[in-house]
């Protein structure tokens, strides 16, 4: 018989990140030049193995009718004090590897992140950057991606309000 184990201690050069731990829900709205606008439902799990990073997966809805709309996947990590890194795969043959930083606020956290490197299959949409706003205040995540793709400059995309499930 296997003994259950205790929780895992996140790892020390993740504490900073440690407010984001958890289940979240909420609804957002999406928007940009050559689509019409969207509302949507997401869910986002940030979890942690010990070791020095977090763990992301990402799925939204649509809020009108429930079909799955947008799905990511990968990393958070911390390298250094004030740093974070995020690397994701899209399924739709994009990944994305972006950096910035991490700020305690009075109420929380604040990460700002902008993309360094974009990397696309031969069939992905032409994203040329993302950059993504993150604010944890209590049970609340507030966040907003800008984007830049098929030829209009990095530009509002999202916004959501997340509470933690």
């Amino acid at each position: 018989m296997v003994e259950p184990s205790a929780p895992v201690a996140p790892h020390p050069d993740i504490a900073a990140l440690a407010p984001l731990l958890g289940s979240w829900r909420g609804r957002g709205h999406g928007e940009y030049p050559t689509i019409e606008p969207f509302d949507y439902v997401e869910e986002i799990i940030f979890g942690h193995l010990g070791k020095p990073f977090i763990t992301y997966r990402q799925r939204t809805k649509s809020a009108s009718d429930g079909r799955p709309m947008h799905a990511e996947t990968g990393y958070l990590r911390s390298p250094a004090p004030g740093r974070v890194e995020l690397m994701l795969a899209h399924p739709t043959g994009i990944t994305e590897i972006s950096e910035g930083t991490i700020t305690e606020t009075v109420d929380g956290i604040r990460l700002e992140l902008n993309s360094t490197n974009i990397g696309r299959s031969g069939s992905a949409k032409s994203v040329t950057a993302l950059g993504r706003s993150f604010h944890v205040t209590g049970d609340t995540i507030d966040y907003t991606l800008r984007m830049a793709a098929v030829g209009e400059s990095l530009q509002h995309h999202l916004a959501a309000t997340l509470q933690r499930a």
